[in-house]
């Protein structure tokens, strides 16, 4: 396991910490490996439902470790993209939980995840433009679905950072805790999230993220595709009949 990446399961729940605080949680090649073998395991382990990223230490990320990228080390994964995230999120559910700074690549990761809870002083920002780089790891492509358009292009083409609080109130993120909570609060709401039916909480992401890409007729399309193995399962049949018997549904995820 790599010391750079703590990974830890809570029940249902896949926590993953980036875990360079020295370096405030900077991607090297380390990490980006990490984080990557951690979203195969969220994906692939049937006993998960869904998972939260963060950072040790009081900062949640500092983007791409330049050191790092000096050496010639490579941060990105060749399956999930920088950080082992970006490019292919996981199937299921993840929650990003921000303390401090999430700059550059550190936005990129949050995007990256379907909901983020945010401590009240964090920051984000992707600066790429101030030192001649492009934010190529999603943020360009992802935050003009997150926040107004016009906000975007302001955020992309100054550098400038966005406060928790600002993010919080155009709606970019979901909570906000005190300093030192933001974990606290992305638990929290994964404890409304993982009582839910495992398979239909896949289908319905897929569903969500498909129709931030495409038209309506096309997502359409899509749910007739996915939808008749959902109502066939055997959770479907477990969820009525333990709505019926007034007790918690057991999940098998088939």
């Amino acid at each position: 396991m790599s010391e750079a990446v703590r990974v830890e399961t809570d029940g249902e729940l896949l926590v993953v910490t980036i875990n360079r605080p020295d370096a405030r949680n900077a991607i090297n090649t380390e990490t980006a490996v990490a984080i990557g073998a951690a979203m195969d395991r969220l994906d692939d382990d049937g006993t998960l439902v869904a998972g939260v990223i963060t950072g040790a230490g009081g900062t949640f990320c500092a983007g791409m470790d330049l050191k790092a990228f000096v050496n010639g080390e490579d941060v990105m994964n060749p399956e999930r993209g920088f950080a082992g995230v970006c490019s292919r999120p996981p199937r299921k559910p993840l929650i990003a939980a921000v303390e401090g700074w999430a700059l550059a690549g550190g936005t990129e990761i949050a995007l990256s995840a379907d909901m983020i809870v945010a401590a009240e002083d964090a920051q984000f920002g992707i600066p790429e433009v101030k030192r001649g780089l492009v934010a190529g790891a999603g943020g360009l492509l992802r935050m003009p679905s997150k926040i107004p358009l016009n906000l975007a292009y302001e955020l992309a083409l100054t550098g400038d950072p966005l406060t928790a609080k600002a993010a919080h109130a155009i709606g970019m993120v979901n909570a906000l805790t005190p300093k030192g909570g933001a974990l606290d609060g992305a638990l929290a709401l994964a404890a409304r999230i993982t009582p839910n039916g495992p398979l239909a909480l896949a289908a319905t992401k897929r569903i969500l993220d498909f129709a931030a890409e495409h038209t309506l007729d096309e997502g359409w399309e899509l749910q007739t595709e996915v939808l008749p193995g959902i109502f066939a399962s055997n959770d479907a049949r477990e969820g009525a009949t333990a709505f019926a018997e007034r007790r918690p549904p057991k999940w098998t995820a088939t």
